[in-house]
């Protein structure tokens, strides 16, 4: 049985981008007359044809969004990031009456199953898509069913959708510096996978700013779970030449963290300094007060769902929506180290 011809294919048939296809296929305006004739031919030589959701998007309305993501449904209440970006889009949704639909896939799961199945069942309007990948799947995937999306933060490749954008790398770079000013000179990083986007983006602003300093990077590779940030930390205390000064890619991982240095008999600040991400909830409460980056999830979710929905109710050519930059909140778990440098 040959392959069902994709957006893809019809963009290299055309020589054009896939969001050209996107747009050309949808009827949205921005492309020039020729452009369009040459995209529907290509569409036509392929045989290409829209799924029944994306022919059916223009009659019937499920007054639902929706969010498919990947975590272990046992932890996702604690997760730094999704209960608040949840309660922002819920702060636009319940004004609209509209629900929003979670599905949470665990790993070895497909999102893309998810969204198949959202789109199958007519069970949305559109969806928002995180944990953006390099060269995510996922907006192929997106097109194809007819679902508008709003991405979170800018994908690294060709994109048809709006994308709501919170610049992290500008307080990633503020915690080098602090660290920096400090007095460290052996600072590490505990990243995020590096699958993701923002994972990537947050692990170069740490390398550059630290290059910067005339300093070399020294990372590990996490999780964003607990456990992740504990075996990464006890990795880097294990060193020859530990860090004085410890990044997290997310505060789960930095609690996680400043536990591990002080089951290991460490004093936070003044034998190790954690900083971490988010400035989540518990960040202010922990003894002592977590050194973190403001993100501001809640907001971030309420701008998502403002977004998707001009795109739900039928605006042309949706702008990006920037965010203000994560911003530093210093508190107690950094500190100058006790000595010059272990390095």
């Amino acid at each position: 049985m040959s392959k069902r011809p994709t957006i893809a294919d019809v963009a290299r048939r055309a020589g054009v981008s896939k969001g050209s296809v996107s747009f050309a296929l949808n009827g949205r305006p921005g492309l020039a007359q020729a452009t369009v004739d040459k995209i529907l031919a290509a569409a036509d030589e392929l045989g290409w044809r829209p799924s029944n959701r994306a022919r059916s998007l223009s009659v019937s309305k499920a007054f639902a969004l929706g969010l498919v993501i990947t975590r272990d449904p046992a932890v996702l209440s604690s997760d730094p990031f999704f209960p608040a970006f949840i309660a922002g889009v819920e702060s636009v949704l319940s004004t609209r009456g509209q629900a929003l639909v979670l599905q949470v896939v665990t790993a070895g799961e497909s999102e893309e199953d998810g969204y198949r199945r959202l789109a199958r069942d007519g069970r949305v309007d559109g969806v928002f898509l995180s944990d953006l990948r390099h060269d995510d799947p996922r907006i192929d995937l997106l097109v194809e069913l007819g679902l508008p999306a709003v991405t979170l933060n800018r994908p690294d490749g060709e994109s048809p959708f709006p994308a709501v954008i919170l610049d992290d790398r500008p307080g990633t770079r503020a915690v080098v510096e602090h660290l920096v000013e400090l007095g460290h000179t052996r600072i590490a990083q505990v990243a995020g996978p590096p699958a993701f986007v923002h994972a990537t983006a947050r692990t170069t602003a740490f390398v550059e700013t630290l290059a910067a300093a005339g300093l070399e990077p020294l990372t590990e590779t996490g999780d964003f779970t607990a456990a992740g940030g504990i075996e990464a930390t006890r990795r880097l205390l294990a060193l020859p030449e530990p860090p004085t000064a410890i990044f997290y890619a997310n505060d789960r991982m930095a609690i996680a963290g400043l536990g591990a240095a002080q089951a290991a008999g460490l004093t936070v600040p003044d034998d190790l300094s954690i900083a971490g991400f988010d400035d989540s909830e518990l960040a202010e409460y922990v003894h002592p007060g977590l050194t973190t980056v403001r993100a501001d999830p809640f907001r971030f979710g309420e701008a998502a769902a403002l977004t998707l929905n001009q795109l739900v109710d039928g605006a042309d050519d949706v702008p990006d929506t920037e965010l203000p930059p994560a911003q530093l909140v210093v508190r107690g778990s950094t500190a100058s180290p006790a000595a010059p440098s272990r390095a």
